[in-house]
């Protein structure tokens, strides 16, 4: 396995030991296109790298050597272009294989990728160019993302490039690139990402960046040479690099990538896991909700033994239905746009439905109430992460161009995440909310996940989102926006029986005391239910505190700005 060479030690015998001297060594001027892609391509060329598949059929396969020489020649193209080290570049490629080689070419360059997902409009992206400075955009046409480009681009001279260009260079260009020196402090890639009270701000990680993420492919998601690891994620956030790169490649597994042009089914994923013997699989809760409702029977999955979940809490009642569905354990895992996982559930525990699990190595985590003291066990506390004994590898650099945002983030010799959890009597956390999130009422803080969790154990709900809504005498109260399963009917009756189910599982302050019945609920591009928005919604109608029945009704384009 690749990523030995750059641990202190390559084999544990326990979660202690993992935890304790599992560190990355970061080589001086560390690139991973040069020091991992390149390497592997000289000493196994024939080692496969990725299987791609579309939803028309194409198939493409790329071993390691065809990736590093493609690389090259796009990296040759790119200059040829006129770009630099140092210049900024927007990607809108969905899953377009074309992706990952510009990706390892602007590495072997020193060009700054932004990617960015195909769903953004006009305005959002002249934003990016704006804020980011950008020198240029590489998009593929879906027949929407090019247009709102042009328009975003107006009379700039900001360039646009197309895949197809791209894809007709790397067969024009010189397959051999001498390599850029870069620092490991050098910006390496940049992302995007919202904030619930905020204009969307700029994660800038460095050079050490793919070294962090051994953590989340060798120990979360437990990868091997043997792999074909699936991650179900757009190319345009964090989570691609989470999940369909960097750890992978370091923990010697195959990245399986599905480029779907429109919604995809769980028959779609159920049907490529199948027909390509996929081992390995990464999806938020949303996935999972809905292959829960599949019949699996009607596919060989015999292949397929492992299964992380990550992007929202995950509901214990999901965990158990995909358990007898697959007879595979979820292993839950955390972190942030900012950073690498950092508590998951790891090969030396069991997993406890519902739990985060357990501290990443390398990061020092704390739970802090609001005057920075540590909390005792069993209290909430926001996720902060030590720098006592320095940053760990993986987490950003900076909020680029933001001196502000980035001197809140690291204030008191911590990374403050915004998330809020408890650790249990065994250690294992459980997250509770982003700050934003949480309902406090007569002076209590409710966790929505939570009220969530004991909501989706009904046969009635198939989704769940749970938010506070004003109320004059306890400050806030609790409300529930429910997508109902087939043949249930919203009405008077079942508010009361739903709001009786949460009374007899939960503290009886939990219970929700407006629920709303809808046909979908608002969520983000990346599957998260967007509870800021369902907040906003209820200010403008000036929800009160009796039921609702009418639908919210958002469609698939109100994404998170």
């Amino acid at each position: 396995m690749f990523a030995t060479r750059f641990l202190s030690k390559s084999t544990f015998e326990n979660y202690q030991d993992y935890l304790q001297n599992a560190r990355p060594i970061v080589p001086d001027n560390f690139n991973f296109a040069y020091d991992v892609v390149d390497v592997i391509a000289r000493e196994t060329p024939e080692k496969l790298a990725i299987i791609w598949v579309d939803d028309s059929g194409e198939k493409r396969n790329f071993t390691f050597k065809q990736l590093s020489e493609m690389s090259n020649a796009a990296a040759n193209f790119l200059t040829s272009r006129g770009l630099k080290r140092g210049d900024t570049v927007l990607l809108f490629l969905r899953r377009r294989w074309e992706y990952w080689i510009l990706m390892m070419a602007m590495h072997k360059v020193g060009i700054i990728p932004i990617p960015s997902t195909n769903q953004l409009k006009a305005e959002d992206i002249k934003y990016r160019i704006d804020t980011a400075d950008c020198r240029a955009i590489i998009a593929f046409d879906d027949g929407h993302i090019v247009n709102e480009i042009k328009t975003a681009i107006g009379d700039s001279d900001v360039q646009l490039i197309s895949n197809v260009e791209v894809a007709d260079s790397l067969d024009k260009m010189p397959t051999v690139f001498e390599r850029v020196p870069n620092e490991n402090t050098d910006t390496m890639v940049i992302y995007f990402t919202s904030g619930t009270t905020d204009l969307p701000k700029m994660v800038a990680h460095n050079f050490a960046y793919p070294l962090g993420h051994i953590n989340t492919a060798m120990f979360w998601q437990r990868l091997n040479d043997n792999d074909i690891h699936f991650t179900l994620s757009e190319s345009g956030w964090a989570k691609c690099s989470w999940g369909k790169m960097y750890g992978q490649w370091l923990s010697g597994a195959v990245v399986f990538i599905f480029d779907v042009s429109g919604i995809f089914t769980a028959h779609d994923l159920l049907h490529v896991i199948s027909e390509n013997h996929v081992t390995s699989f990464c999806a938020p809760p949303t996935v999972y909700k809905m292959l829960i409702h599949a019949d699996a029977s009607k596919y060989d999955l015999s292949h397929w033994t492992k299964a992380d979940v990550a992007g929202e809490a995950l509901n214990p009642e999901v965990y158990e239905r995909f358990y007898d569905m697959t007879g595979i354990k979820l292993h839950e895992g955390f972190g942030q746009t900012e950073t690498c996982v950092q508590l998951f559930t790891n090969q030396w525990i069991e997993p406890k439905p519902g739990s985060m699990g357990m501290p990443a190595a390398g990061w020092d985590i704390k739970l802090l109430d609001e005057g920075g003291r540590a909390v005792p066990d069993g209290s909430v506390g926001e996720i902060c992460i030590s720098l006592e004994n320095g940053r760990p590898v993986g987490l950003f650099q900076k909020y680029h161009k933001n001196e502000k945002l980035t001197t809140q983030a690291f204030r008191d010799g911590y990374y403050h995440t915004g998330d809020v959890a408890y650790r249990d009597a065994d250690g294992y956390y459980w997250f509770v909310g982003r700050n934003d999130d949480l309902i406090k009422s007569s002076g209590y803080r409710i966790s929505p996940f939570e009220v969530e969790s004991v909501l989706m154990e009904h046969p009635a709900v198939r989704e769940v989102a749970v938010t506070g809504i004003p109320d004059p005498s306890r400050g806030q109260a609790v409300k529930a926006t429910i997508v109902l399963n087939k043949y249930f009917q919203g009405n008077d009756i079942l508010v009361r029986q739903l709001q009786d189910h949460v009374r007899n599982r939960t503290a009886a302050y939990k219970y929700p005391r407006v629920i709303e019945f809808v046909d979908s609920l608002p969520m983000t591009i990346s599957g998260k239910i967007r509870r800021a928005l369902i907040r906003t919604l209820d200010s403008a109608k000036k929800t009160i505190i009796t039921p609702v029945k009418n639908t919210i009704g958002l469609g698939k384009d109100d994404e998170e700005k």
